[in-house]
């Protein structure tokens, strides 16, 4: 699953909310009983790994010039919930990069 998010930050802004906010990707999974840990392998990838319900979900955030984008990987046994997932990345992205923080460029 791939979700593109459309900002207008520099990637140095992206980057920092970010490294910010990479903590409370779990708050986000139903349940609220997730284990995310992330890695930034590149300057303009972020790394996650999701342990959920006995289940991984892996995945990657590339920051672009004007969008960032999420690709997440579900394992079959959670493909039922791809619908909410999509929804939750949406809302919490757009809310990330809406420019509503310390400095919008």
């Amino acid at each position: 699953m791939q979700v593109a998010i459309p900002h207008r930050l520099g990637r140095e802004e992206v980057r920092s909310r970010l490294r910010s906010s990479s903590h409370s990707i779990g708050d986000s999974i139903p349940g609220g009983m997730a284990d995310v840990v992330t890695d930034w392998p590149s300057e303009d990838r972020m790394h996650m790994s999701i342990t959920a319900l006995g289940q991984v979900i892996d995945g990657h955030v590339d920051i672009e010039d004007q969008q960032v984008v999420f690709v997440v990987s579900l394992p079959p046994a959670l493909g039922f919930i791809q619908p909410m997932v999509e929804g939750a990345i949406r809302q919490q992205g757009d809310r990330l990069l809406s420019g509503s923080g310390p400095q919008e460029r």
